[in-house]
């Protein structure tokens, strides 16, 4: 709630100074004197309002700003096996077709198994709940290792794919897993 206020607070500001700036702005200018400036509207029009709202905006952008900044910015956890049994899916139709599309594929396909293992491991069913996918998985990590270049990706595609298509006909006997 207080977010809220501050956040429209910090929006009265800019809007109160522009209407300020126009209706003091005329009469200047059917003067002939040159426009003001928008600090010196401000200076001005201050007010005890316009103070408060000042001081609420300057607390707004300190803590705008503090909270671009920080290097704790809290990291989503794995998704739901669900959703990473979904991404796995997508690429059920995709193909080693052409060069560059193989090198996407066998990247994608290796980062959607490594998502789903993530996924099963934290899932409130535990870990013991998916046995086979988390053991197969891990069997294709162990013999692909690091090293993610596309040649290397390539002579392990029908581990890499294999693996892909054993999970989906596993997950397809739990539905209840992905549903």
């Amino acid at each position: 709630m207080r977010t809220r206020r501050v956040r429209a607070a910090a929006l009265a500001v800019p809007v109160a100074l522009a209407l300020s700036a126009c209706s003091g702005s005329a009469d200047r200018e059917a003067g002939g004197g040159p426009s003001p400036s928008p600090s010196a509207v401000t200076e001005e029009s201050a007010g005890p309002v316009s103070e408060e709202l000042r001081g609420i905006a300057s607390a707004s952008a300190e803590a705008e700003e503090s909270a671009a900044f920080s290097s704790q910015r809290p990291s989503p956890g794995p998704k739901a096996v669900r959703d990473a049994f979904a991404g796995l899916q997508a690429t059920l139709n995709d193909s080693c077709s052409t060069p560059g599309n193989c090198e996407y594929l066998l990247n994608r396909v290796v980062d959607e198994l490594i998502g789903l293992d993530a996924a099963m491991k934290a899932d409130g069913k535990g870990p013991g709940h998916f046995p086979e996918p988390i053991e197969w998985i891990a069997a294709m990590r162990d013999r692909i290792g690091e090293d993610r270049s596309y040649e290397h990706l390539k002579s392990h595609q029908d581990l890499i794919l294999g693996t892909r298509d054993r999970i989906d006909v596993w997950m397809q006997d739990h539905p209840d897993d992905y549903r």
